[in-house]
């Protein structure tokens, strides 16, 4: 196998340890950013959805526990897309020096060869391709972010806990004085506990008509506002004294012909529902 260099690094040989760069210990911490990201419960205030949150992927791989950083993500991601460690340097803004800490601190704490690369000829033209090992991390990764783009914007409703069905395994909880969003039973809460309720824009879609199918959450409501953002139409509607907020395409807007004041029902599951307790 050719093995690929960068000043005395060498990445196919990593046993060679006169060879190597020892990662630099601080690299293996949490990104700071991410501990004042932490909600306090108590004395909460403001919207969830104005806090940035730096994602870390905590891994699970064959045995081995690692905490994979945005930062380090951001690496193996460009390097799939380069195929080119000094492209992916460049494309990043980091040092060589900082690029080889984070992949051999990847591949040291992880036990694997994240990627393969080959020397170019006279004229340069070196490549680096992910492993398969390589690209199964890259591919977790991205099926979190993919979740987490999903899900950017809530509906946040602060409420109380107003009934467990413990027969059917189902709670409620109070959104108006006329309207209960039902949902999976919990065992932690009680009757009269404060909660927040936080219901993804993506999760509610919209109907003109109530029909029965598996979906727990059925309201009657109307439209109070339309905007469009990002190609998508913002849809809010007022159900009693409490707005849903979700995302549809225009062209579904346009087949229910849906307007300011109209009638609709907003749908969505109970498991579709996540609970935090104030």
């Amino acid at each position: 196998m050719k093995s690929y260099y960068y000043g005395v690094v060498n990445i196919s040989e990593p046993q060679k340890e006169e060879n190597k760069i020892e990662p630099q210990k601080e690299e293996n911490k949490i990104e700071p950013q991410l501990k004042e990201n932490k909600i306090e419960i108590n004395g909460l205030s403001g919207s969830i959805t104005d806090i940035k949150v730096v994602p870390a992927y905590d891994l699970c791989w064959k045995g081995k526990r690692y905490l994979l950083s945005a930062k380090k993500f951001n690496l193996i991601n460009a390097i799939n897309i380069y195929s080119s460690i000094s492209k992916s340097t460049k494309a990043l803004g980091v040092s060589y020096r900082t690029t080889f800490n984070y992949i051999n601190d990847i591949q040291d704490n992880l036990d694997i060869k994240l990627f393969i690369g080959h020397r170019g000829g006279l004229g340069g033209g070196g490549s680096a391709n992910l492993t398969s090992d390589g690209k199964k991390i890259l591919k977790a990764c991205v099926a979190v972010n993919t979740i987490i783009e999903l899900h950017k914007g809530f509906n946040e409703i602060e409420t109380v806990v107003s009934n467990f069905d413990k027969n059917n395994n189902m709670m409620e909880i109070k959104i108006d004085e006329d309207y209960n969003i039902k949902l999976p039973l919990k065992e932690e809460y009680s009757v009269g506990d404060k909660v927040l309720a936080l219901i993804s824009y993506e999760d509610i879609f919209i109907t003109l008509k109530s029909c029965q199918s598996s979906v727990r959450n059925i309201l009657k409501g109307n439209i109070s506002e339309m905007k469009l953002i990002n190609h998508m139409l913002r849809i809010k509607v007022n159900v009693g004294n409490v707005g849903f907020y979700s995302d549809i395409t225009k062209l579904s807007s346009d087949e229910l012909n849906l307007q300011l004041g109209k009638e609709v029902y907003v749908c969505f599951k109970a498991m579709g529902i996540a609970l935090l307790k104030l």
